[in-house]
């Protein structure tokens, strides 16, 4: 008796990866470069999720630029792409990578509203509202910082609902 295979669609996961020099022009080309990624990648420029994207990699990379710059390291980028089969929705996961290990920022259960007259303290507030799903986690030397992003498939510059997206006004509701 033969076993009856199911035909499975292929699925391709792109992944990319690149250091960077932890200057404000560091920051600024791992956006750039972001986006041109992802523009290859079929999530085109100016739509919702490239928009998002670039939102969260710019505050992500600036904050490892501003808070976890060690002298003489870089920080690293990495984007993966995982596309959702049959019309499921994709995730796009993005990771930002640096060497200061000591001070762990808030992770999403932790995360506290600076006052309204703060100069900073908004970024992490930002990725907490744009990504589907985000965490600080520790890797040895330094810490990630990863926000995954649900896609749909590629090619719409509508807005994508999410349920899980939480608003600005409701995080400052539960006092976030």
């Amino acid at each position: 008796m033969e076993a009856i295979a199911t035909p499975q669609p292929p699925v391709t996961v792109r992944v990319f990866v690149q250091r960077f020099s932890s200057t404000p022009r560091g920051a600024r080309l791992a956006r750039h470069l972001a986006l041109n990624v992802l523009h290859d990648w079929d999530i085109p420029y100016r739509s919702h999720a490239s928009e998002t994207a670039e939102l969260i990699v710019s505050e992500l990379a600036t904050n490892a630029v501003t808070h976890g710059r060690v002298p003489g390291r870089d920080f690293e980028l990495r984007l993966r792409h995982s596309p959702g089969v049959d019309g499921a929705r994709g995730v796009l996961c993005i990771e930002v990578s640096d060497t200061r290990g000591e001070q762990l920022p808030p992770g999403p259960a932790h995360l506290v509203l600076p006052p309204p007259d703060a100069d900073g303290g908004r970024g992490l507030v930002l990725v907490d509202a744009l990504a589907d799903r985000w965490a600080v986690l520790d890797r040895g030397p330094g810490k990630t910082v990863r926000a995954e992003l649900d896609v749909s498939c590629c090619n719409s510059t509508q807005p994508q609902p999410s349920s899980s997206r939480r608003s600005s006004v409701s995080m400052a509701r539960a006092g976030r």
